[in-house]
């Protein structure tokens, strides 16, 4: 598989995390209970997947080459999608302190978790269709086969520093709320 897929990759994972999201911002503005666990489960799944090991892998190496083949650091796409990974890092904090809110107050206090997954499910299919539609493809036409191994091989090293255990638990986790958001229905 080749640097570029992995990320593709990747984004079907993030893709229906943010669907699950969606649908938990609906059940809690219908005022349902949605459990502690899962949403901090969901916490470290945005705070390890997306933040440290996606986004390491696209903002550290990723964009790095494409740098020094000589795509522009302040034009499309790649200033904007450094602007939403920083936004994106912004709004995970933010959902995070409030799921902490929302446990310590016993559900009570759900007014800012809906706003901060409805901020993050506005943010996540706009910014992986630039990605998947403008980046990847970019980066398909520039980059050598020898650029995507060697890409590959950083990405694995990034996956084997959060432990490959721990990016399968959450690919799994995924998989799971949404076969649960199915079957709910």
């Amino acid at each position: 598989m080749k640097a570029t897929q992995v990320l593709e990759k990747e984004h079907r994972v993030i893709q229906k995390m943010a669907a699950s999201l969606a649908l938990i911002g609906e059940d809690l503005k219908a005022e349902k209970r949605v459990p502690t666990d899962t949403l901090r489960e969901i916490t470290q799944f945005m705070q390890v997947f997306v933040n440290q090991c996606h986004q390491q892998k696209e903002e550290v190496y990723l964009f790095a080459v494409l740098l020094k083949k000589g795509v522009p650091a302040g034009g499309c796409p790649l200033a904007v999608l450094h602007n939403e990974h920083a936004k994106e890092q912004a709004l995970v904090k933010q959902f995070g302190d409030a799921v902490e809110m929302y446990v310590e107050s016993k559900g009570e206090a759900h007014t800012s978790l809906e706003s901060s997954i409805r901020a993050l499910i506005e943010l996540l299919p706009a910014h992986i269709w630039k990605e998947d539609y403008l980046l990847l493809p970019m980066a398909d036409k520039i980059l050598s086969s020898e650029d995507q191994k060697s890409l590959r091989k950083q990405f694995d090293k990034v996956q084997s520093e959060i432990g490959p255990e721990l990016h399968f638990r959450f690919e799994k986790f995924a998989d799971e709320l949404e076969s649960a958001a199915h079957h709910a229905q």
